[in-house]
């Protein structure tokens, strides 16, 4: 095969990636709304910090990394997704299930919602570990194409 087969079969492992990027992303944001809806309708509030965090980490920097998993620097996505997506899991795991309060899916406040609250805090840990998954393999997928190239 010549150059140019390795270089469609690049492309290829390229438009995978970005879209398991996508698909993972789109999943996460779609949970994440849903959520933020139970949060609302069950009146529970988020302290200033903690609104920016959710704002900035779980939910604009993920679509930032799938805005650049299309782009030449695909490897800089990935990055962001997976440090993006560790830190919304360590965030939501911390809120939803240690530390005691109005978040955590044991002590809501009463009302319709708490379903739907408890079901999307387990949701977000799935979809973050699958981010995390699609991240760290896709690194890993792109360096030893560099390392075999190299």
């Amino acid at each position: 095969m010549g150059r140019g087969s390795s270089r469609i079969n690049a492309d290829r492992s390229y438009r995978a990636i970005a879209w398991a990027v996508t698909v993972a992303v789109l999943a996460h944001l779609a949970v994440n709304l849903l959520h933020g809806r139970a949060h609302t309708e069950l009146r529970v509030g988020l302290s200033s910090w903690q609104q920016l965090y959710v704002l900035a980490v779980i939910l604009l920097a993920p679509l930032a990394a799938l805005i650049l998993s299309w782009t030449r620097y695909i490897k800089a996505g990935l990055w962001l997704l997976l440090v993006t997506m560790l830190g919304s899991l360590v965030f939501g795991i911390c809120y939803h299930y240690i530390i005691i309060s109005n978040d955590h899916v044991a002590h809501l406040p009463p009302g319709e919602a708490r379903g739907l609250f408890r079901v999307t805090a387990l949701l977000l840990v799935v979809t973050e570990i699958i981010g995390v998954a699609v991240a760290a393999v896709a690194i890993r997928t792109l360096l030893r194409k560099h390392d075999a190239h190299a």
